[in-house]
């Protein structure tokens, strides 16, 4: 599910290689993204609230790089979900996030103004 979740931005770790990781494999992807009540692109959006409240830049540019990956958004529907979580998550933490935003978009190809 890791797999799918980060369309390849982001690399499965090897079972066994760390405690850490493999808790995180069993838990977060194998028990929680593959619950069916709600989307993958919901989930997603809902990760990126948390990490735009906590002003996250690097872990921001992977979900938006893998939801443009995935095609559960657009460019313009990142940046959007930006302007939008700027007003609950703070400007200063959402200015931090702008830049991630960009990068992504544009690593991944589909940069339209």
């Amino acid at each position: 599910m890791m797999q799918k979740v980060y369309a390849g931005v982001v690399p499965v770790p090897p079972e066994g290689k760390s405690a850490f990781a493999d808790l995180m494999l069993e838990q977060l992807f194998a028990e929680v993204w593959t619950r069916e009540q709600l989307s993958i692109r919901d989930r997603r959006l809902l990760t990126m609230g948390v990490i735009a409240a906590l002003g996250e830049p690097a872990i921001w540019g992977i979900q938006v790089q893998a939801a443009l990956a995935n095609g559960e958004l657009t460019a313009e529907q990142a940046r959007e979900a930006l302007v939008h979580l700027a007003q609950y998550a703070g400007y200063p933490r959402a200015s931090g996030l702008l830049r991630a935003t960009e990068e992504a978009i544009a690593a991944s190809g589909s940069a339209n103004p």
